[in-house]
């Protein structure tokens, strides 16, 4: 009964052994990275009745955790933040209707947070390279959409890139477009999100 007993709970311990073995390579499998805000880029472009424009967000972050293990990797987190008045365009007056407009004194942040993977598949020319439709929240000037945000993710040893483009309109987050010289400067409702963003371990 006793040599039973001890069996039985060696079998046990090797069972707990081999589960737990078993989750290493899982936890080791999920690649953390941080975005590099000194490298790559993500810019605003939009058109006004007089010329064409384009910000760029000078003070941006976020998270990226991918499990490269699988025949696709799978991304379980992906979140980007960019401080609303580190967008620049070179005019003064311009940024500072843009900030008056996204009501930065309330609303310092835009962030997007992944929910789920919407769609993966590789690029044929290249094995480490992918193209993604994720679903998120989009939150800006206070105001939260859901999105398809569409990317190319390409992840290479310590780095991944991610890079892509989105469509939106500034009144669906009830920011109306900004004017300026006493309304004769109209800016269009449609912007272009730009971006091409390096993520480091």
């Amino acid at each position: 009964m006793i040599s039973y007993i001890k069996k039985n709970q060696r079998s046990v311990k090797l069972a707990l052994l081999a589960t737990v073995l078993g989750l290493v390579p899982i936890t080791l499998s999920a690649q953390s990275f941080k975005l590099s805000n000194g490298e790559g880029k993500l810019m605003v472009t939009g058109t006004s009745s007089l010329h064409d424009w384009e910000e760029v967000a000078e003070q941006k972050s976020g998270t990226l955790q991918v499990d490269v293990t699988g025949e696709l990797p799978k991304i379980t987190t992906l979140k980007f933040t960019v401080e609303a008045e580190s967008l620049k365009s070179g005019k003064g007056a311009m940024d500072k209707n843009t900030y008056k407009a996204l009501n930065t004194d309330s609303h310092k942040q835009i962030v997007f947070q992944l929910s789920s993977i919407k769609e993966i598949s590789p690029v044929t020319s290249s094995s480490n390279k992918y193209k993604v439709v994720a679903n998120g929240n989009l939150t800006i000037a206070g105001k939260t959409n859901k999105i398809e945000l569409p990317f190319d993710l390409t992840v290479n040893g310590d780095k991944a890139i991610l890079e892509g483009k989105k469509g939106l309109k500034m009144t669906d987050y009830g920011v109306e477009p900004p004017k300026a010289l006493m309304g004769t400067i109209k800016t269009g409702d449609e912007i272009e999100i730009h971006y091409n963003t390096i993520w480091k371990k």
